[in-house]
């Protein structure tokens, strides 16, 4: 008897893949880009602003999640199983080489897309994100200082800043979609743990 996609397997049939250490740091850092977001929405939308008013609070607490965005990340370090994750997500072998030429010719055979731990795409995503935080930090941090650069690069900074955040934007929905359509991986970010049957289905190199 096999089990449906959406029931949890026994105890004894799950694998550890987050610790607690782990997992605060992804709802921390959620919970942050998602204050940043919907404050940004709020900013730069007329219907938005009209709706919620009191411009000056929603601005001074999109500038205060910016800044704690990176807070979560620089804490969990203190972590030895966060850090040996961060090592695995800057990792690239030959196996994602593959993973990436399947997902190119949209072959979603599961022979076709090897994974360790973390997949291919979520190794790019994680580079992404962390790369599109610091530099939305930065541009942040010229347009709400203007003492530290001149108008020419406070005018360069706010267009970046904006259509970065545009961009953000449309890439944390389609992260939230492929969340969406897969409950084990939701389950083990809210648990810590996964059925076997989805690791060696999803990530057939992973050895926990």
């Amino acid at each position: 008897m096999s089990l449906r996609a959406d029931t949890p397997a026994p105890p004894s049939a799950r694998l550890r893949r987050f610790g607690p250490v782990q997992r605060w740091v992804h709802r921390a850092t959620a919970a942050l880009m998602g204050v940043c977001v919907v404050t940004a929405a709020v900013l730069y939308i007329p219907q938005f602003a009209v709706m919620v008013g009191r411009r000056e609070l929603v601005v001074r607490i999109h500038e205060c999640a910016g800044l704690a965005l990176p807070l979560p990340v620089l804490l969990g370090l203190a972590s030895r199983a966060f850090r040996a994750d961060l090592r695995l997500l800057n990792r690239f072998g030959p196996h994602d080489r593959l993973w990436l030429r399947a997902a190119r010719r949209r072959d979603k055979r599961h022979s076709s897309r090897p994974a360790g731990k973390f997949n291919a795409g979520q190794k790019i995503y994680a580079a992404w994100i962390a790369g599109a935080t610091l530099v939305m930090l930065g541009t942040g941090l010229l347009m709400w200082f203007t003492h530290l650069a001149p108008l020419m690069w406070r005018t360069s900074a706010t267009f970046v800043h904006d259509w970065l955040a545009l961009t953000i934007g449309v890439v944390l929905a389609g992260h939230i979609g492929m969340a969406l359509a897969d409950p084990e991986a939701r389950r083990g970010l809210r648990t810590g743990t996964v059925s076997q049957e989805w690791a060696k289905r999803e990530h057939p190199l992973w050895r926990p």
